[in-house]
Parts: structure tokens; sequence; C-alpha cells
């Protein structure tokens, strides 16, 4: 299907010279004399090698026909990432390489949405939030304000996180998973 290049998004999947291309970024330039052209930062799926492409805004560019479907998280082991769709229960093998410095995010029975093209997942997207426990904090300095002061703590995931002063170890919180930032204390 061709679509001007001016309409690519981040995530969009391209076909160039029948190699498949997730995109990056995509920006559109309309400098005040000359034409209007869309800068593109691609990554080859095949091999995850990054190009950058420059069109006019008005070119026609190939978007490949991706299906993007609901998938539950299974397990982890010497092949891949296994998920399971879960109305056919068919099970889908994604390799590391697709699932990237997300894997920490993973955890068993999670709900992620999966982009297929021709039955080889080629990108994943996470829940926006999910919850994590506190594993290590360092103690309040006496004579912080509670208002704008955040201290370091360590997540039983691995990850790094700033939380408010009132958060200790062993306390539940919900995070951001594109910015590791801290949303609020768990309600469970």
């Amino acid at each position: 299907m061709k679509v001007i290049a001016s309409s690519l998004r981040k995530g969009n999947v391209v076909d160039i010279d029948g190699r498949l291309y997730v995109v990056l970024t995509a920006q559109n330039f309309h400098p005040g004399k000359g034409t209007p052209v869309t800068q593109v930062d691609l990554r080859r799926i095949s091999d995850g090698v990054k190009v950058s492409e420059r069109w006019r805004t008005t070119e026609q560019v190939e978007k490949a026909h991706v299906d993007e479907r609901s998938y539950d998280y299974l397990y982890e082991d010497g092949e891949g990432y296994h998920f399971m769709e879960p109305e056919t229960y068919e099970q889908l093998t994604v390799s590391p390489d697709v699932i990237g410095d997300q894997k920490v995010y993973l955890q068993e029975g999670m709900r992620v949405f999966l982009r297929t093209h021709e039955g080889v997942a080629i990108a994943i997207e996470l829940p926006q939030k999910i919850t994590v426990q506190i594993t290590e904090t360092e103690p309040v300095v006496k004579g912080q304000t509670a208002s704008s002061s955040y201290k370091p703590a360590i997540t039983d995931i691995g990850v790094r996180v700033m939380v408010p002063p009132h958060i200790d170890a062993g306390t539940r919180i919900v995070i951001n998973t594109e910015d590791n930032s801290y949303v609020e204390r768990s309600k469970d």
C-alpha cells in the first residue's frame, strides 16, 4: 500500500527495495525556499542496521502490511521469548533482538501488542504502566521538603527509579515503561 512520505509515523513499517524497515523517527521540514521534505530514521528489521532517508513530502512510499494483535507473555528460553495469542492459543517465538532492552519489563502473563509481518514478529509494544516492588532505597535526609525532592530507588526488576521520600523498601509502586518514571503508589 502506497502512502505519502509526510504521513509516516514512529512504529510504521515500510518496504524499501524488498526489505522491511521500522520507522524510528519521522520529521517534516518546510524550508522558506525549496521543497518540503520528510527526514526519516529507519532500522532494517532483518539485521538491525540503522539508516536515514529523506523524501519529498509528496513522494509515495510503500507501507508494509503489518498485523498487530495482543499476546500474553509466557516465558523465555534459549530460542527466545514465547508469547501466546489469547483467543486462538497460537504460540509465537520472538527473537531477543526484537525485544531489546525492554526485556526487564516482561512479566509472566503480561498482555503486550506484537506487530507481525508474514508470521514473524518485528516489534513489541508494552503496557504504558506496570507495577513493581521497591527492593532498596536511600533513607530520607532530614530537612528535605516532600513536595519537590525525590530519592533514587531500585525495583525488583532491576530498574532504577526516582521516588518520593515517603516510599520505602517493600512498597509496590506503578512506573511508566517509557521513561522509568514514578507514577503512583500501587493500590493492590
